[in-house]
């Protein structure tokens, strides 16, 4: 799998504030991605890497550098569950310009390392497939950023057919 996506600065955003609901820039992103399975045993074995380039924010000026991301996941197909590992690292500096073209930052870099369980369920919704998908990482290794959980819960709907239900051992087998 090969994969491009964008980010758009959308939300409210404000440099004064702590929190905010948008990040204030844009950014392109692009990787990809494989994932084994051995239909005889159910398991499951993925890997997804990818590069994000961040634009400059233009409230605060600030242009977060390149990130490299990676993603490691093994699991049963029988259990929908397994261990995720996540790592993330930026591999150009954070950069802010003031006034005559130096930088304000210097080499801001970032990175974390996380590990946890993924967790999947389907569920049947009237003549549709639901997909309800939980995800959580314990950060760790951190470098200018902050350690800690980081977690996901998404849920799904989508017709349902030969290719979105289920599959076990079971019905693997003729």
């Amino acid at each position: 799998m090969t994969y491009a996506t964008g980010d758009i600065p959308v939300g409210a955003y404000d440099p004064s504030r702590i929190a905010n609901l948008g990040i204030g820039h844009g950014a392109i992103d692009g990787g990809g991605g494989y994932t084994y399975l051995n239909p005889a045993t159910g398991h499951t074995f993925s890997g997804v890497a990818g590069f994000t380039y961040n634009f400059k924010n233009p409230d605060t000026q600030v242009q977060s550098g390149v990130d490299f991301h990676f993603r490691l996941e093994r699991s049963a197909v029988s259990l929908e569950a397994g261990l995720r590992r996540s790592h993330w690292d930026m591999h150009t500096n954070k950069s802010r310009t003031i006034p005559g073209g130096s930088p304000l930052l210097g080499g801001f870099r970032s990175r974390v390392l996380g590990v946890g369980p993924p967790d999947r369920i389907h569920l049947p919704v009237g003549s549709m497939q639901g997909y309800l998908n939980f995800k959580a990482y314990g950060e760790f290794d951190a470098a200018n950023r902050p350690a800690g959980w980081n977690t996901w819960l998404t849920f799904a709907i989508s017709p349902a057919g030969p290719t979105m239900q289920r599959q076990t051992r079971h019905l693997v087998t003729k």
